[in-house]
């Protein structure tokens, strides 16, 4: 098991391994209601929309997914030159913001895509942006981990060295901050 994620009434939870699958299950009582698939790799991280209409993954095959959550259907695929980390909505579901791993000679980053949700009934999910609205280069040592702040109004990200990073991400400010003086 890598992670495991409640929607936000809390009736299903979101679980994600290395067995390639996301599973979803009541809550209530552990019975499964159904899986995701079509990732290649393992599955790092899954979250889910606050409105539960989107599930994002992201995988060791170098791909953040989005998928309709009633439906199960992959509605959008992004792809990195390196595996992904970590995904998270945005308190309001508005972003989601994604952890690459620095590898291959590639830096690790992380980058934020605005999200739509179509029609508001489930419908028109895939149009979404090809690119992100916000990508974070961590040239000093790479992000392990990245969420948001109360309200999404900015990034924490930790690093492997220990440092600890607040971004904003409407400007793209940094302040670092030593893990030993939080």
């Amino acid at each position: 098991m890598n992670q495991i994620r409640y929607n936000r009434d809390g009736d299903l939870l979101f679980s994600v391994s290395k067995d390639k699958i996301i599973c979803v299950w009541y809550s209530a009582n552990g019975e499964r209601l159904g899986t995701y698939s079509g990732h290649q790799g393992a599955i790092w991280s899954v979250d889910v929309s606050p409105n539960t209409v989107l599930v994002a993954s992201g995988a060791a095959d170098n791909t953040v997914r989005l998928w309709n959550a009633r439906t199960g259907e992959c509605v959008k695929t992004w792809n990195f030159p390196t595996a992904v980390k970590r995904v998270e909505f945005s308190p309001d579901g508005s972003r989601l913001l994604a952890v690459t791993e620095k590898r291959m000679g590639y830096l690790g980053t992380i980058v934020v895509f605005d999200i739509r949700y179509g029609d508001g009934e489930g419908n028109n999910l895939d149009d979404q942006a090809e690119e992100p609205t916000l990508r974070i280069t961590c040239e000093e040592s790479k992000a392990t981990v990245a969420g948001w702040t109360y309200l999404g109004k900015y990034i924490i990200a930790g690093h492997e060295d220990g440092s600890v990073s607040q971004y904003d991400p409407k400007v793209h400010t940094t302040r670092d901050f030593r893990s030993s003086n939080i």
